[in-house]
């Protein structure tokens, strides 16, 4: 039951929390170096690095940096990958500073890898027109950028980190954001904390977990993005759901990965009868988008042929070296990827929906800034183009910290609003059968291949899933489920990482972006709901 807000404060931060950041991935500790000096609380669900999708980025960076690049032909590829609705003008201002970001983070001391004489050495991966993908040890970039960032944030006096705390609401005042509420103790205490403060910063990821099948971290599970919508915010797009073609297929969850950089360097798809299906579906076969590739990999699964990555050739004998993770995966499910084809198959793994921001990752609500996957910036479009995901972090952090820097002056004195409170019930979402329905449905109807009427069915199912299970939590997973099927339902076509079998093809009306609040998806739902 709500409390005084006096029964949480001897246990609230007793400095001031000028600025609270939610999510301690690649977003969340870029933005808060790049604030500092400025005194800064990270909460993290997770010990930093360990609940975070960015430190299980295999790929790595996309930037314009070698000498036959340039902004221009990233920027067609990035266009080309978002089905005709990127947002040129945001697209072009990251591609733009993607260089100026690296170089920051080697100052941080991530180890990029390098040629004899110094250079970064770049990759190429799918959709991309040139060798541009910064890496470390071929598939190890996200884990060395993840601890070089930890290193300098632990060195940082100035970064405060709350490790195991969960943020569960975003404290509204009118058009607002004064502060958030957290639950401590990897969000299984009984007590909750608050955060009062003059600008929250959401970077709490994605809604791979709101899946059954799903390359993410556990922690993301939609909840800062229904937080936010919760809040009042605007959506955008959150009906494209990028599903990564090639997760390994040996029943872990969430799913190992395959990274992109395997058929970047040649592997190829086969079939359990060794056909090379992707050249039957398009002219890039596995070089093709990744929507394309993973309905390709979806449909000989759902015929039980099965789909396997065949990198016996192009990777071979040195695929403990140049790809130790994926190695490492394969191995301890007894496949060696060095003679035996892998088992794949499509799971979730980036949402280009997210929270609306602008090109400093403002939110439609004042005090309110976010910036990673729980955004939609408008660079990816209906699907994002490889490696693009962790630019767009670095990006627009760096841009959240010199906007509050230059909106915010420090303050030295902070009233916590009167009627905030505590919840002392105990949430186990890990145990809850509506958390598990939730997964199943959403994989079955907002998966890799939609209909209106599955989708009609799933709304139909969130709702009583929502009236079944009242934890604060949940709900907001539920918000966040909820604008997904709702915005696949409405958009009658298909384009990107949305595709509706009972509308195949793309509808030039339909040729913009979504946007929503979570009172639009409400309406929506109650009209199915009848």
């Amino acid at each position: 039951m709500p409390t005084n807000i006096e029964s949480i404060r001897p246990q609230s931060w007793q400095g001031i929390d000028d600025i609270v950041i939610v999510g301690g991935g690649l977003a969340g500790l870029f933005c808060a170096l790049k604030l500092a000096p400025r005194p800064v609380t990270v909460l993290a669900a997770a010990p930093i690095g360990h609940g975070a999708s960015s430190a299980w980025a295999q790929g790595g960076i996309a930037a314009a940096m070698s000498p036959g690049d340039t902004v221009e032909k990233h920027l067609a590829d990035t266009l080309a990958a978002g089905a005709g609705i990127v947002d040129e003008k945001i697209a072009r201002l990251m591609i733009s500073e993607g260089p100026d970001r690296i170089r920051d983070l080697l100052s941080y001391g991530v180890p990029f890898d390098r040629g004899l004489e110094g250079q970064l050495l770049l990759s190429r991966e799918a959709a991309h027109s040139e060798r541009r993908i910064v890496r470390v040890k071929g598939d190890q970039a996200g884990k060395a950028i993840m601890e070089a960032l930890i290193a300098a944030v632990r060195n940082t006096p100035s970064i405060r980190v709350m490790e195991g705390y969960v943020v569960e609401e975003l404290v509204v005042e009118g058009r607002f954001v004064s502060g958030v509420i957290a639950r401590p103790d990897a969000g299984k205490s009984k007590t909750r904390v608050a955060f009062p403060a003059r600008a929250v910063v959401m970077c709490s990821g994605g809604i791979g977990h709101l899946y059954q099948v799903t390359t993410n971290p556990a922690e993301a599970r939609g909840a800062g993005l229904g937080m936010a919508a919760k809040a009042g915010a605007m959506i955008a797009d959150p009906e494209f759901v990028q599903f990564h073609p090639t997760a390994i297929d040996i029943g872990r969850d969430p799913a190992p990965l395959a990274t992109e950089a395997l058929r970047g360097d040649g592997a190829i798809l086969v079939n359990a009868a060794g056909h090379r299906f992707m050249t039957d579906l398009h002219p890039d076969a596995e070089l093709a988008p990744r929507d394309v590739v993973a309905r390709g990999v979806f449909a000989e699964v759902k015929a039980g042929r099965g789909a396997f990555l065949d990198c016996t050739k192009a990777v071979g004998a040195h695929f403990r070296e140049r790809f130790p993770t994926v190695y490492a995966s394969c191995m301890e499910a007894g496949i060696d990827p060095v003679t035996q084809p892998i088992p794949v198959v499509p799971a979730v793994h980036y949402h280009m929906g997210g929270v609306l921001v602008d090109a400093d990752g403002k939110t439609t609500v004042d005090g309110l800034w976010a910036a990673g996957e729980v955004t939609s910036t408008g660079v990816h479009g209906a699907n994002r183009l490889a490696s693009n995901s962790l630019l767009e972090a670095v990006v627009f952090a760096a841009r959240i910290a010199e906007n509050i820097k230059g909106m915010l002056p420090e303050s030295t004195l902070y009233e916590w609003p009167k009627n905030a409170g505590e919840n002392d019930e105990l949430v186990t979402l890990e145990d809850s059968p509506q958390l598990a329905e939730l997964r199943r449905r959403m994989s079955a109807e907002a998966g890799v291949i939609r209909s209106g009427e599955g989708l009609k069915t799933l709304i139909r199912d969130i709702a009583r899933l929502e009236r079944e299970n009242t934890r604060i939590r949940f709900s907001n997973m539920v918000a966040a489920a909820k604008l997904i099927a709702t915005a696949a339902y409405r958009r009658e076509e298909s384009r990107g990482g949305h595709f509706r079998s009972d509308c195949p093809y793309t509808v030039e009306s339909w040729r913009h972006r979504t946007y929503m609040t979570l009172k639009d998806a409400e309406r929506t739902a109650a009209e199915i709901a009848g």
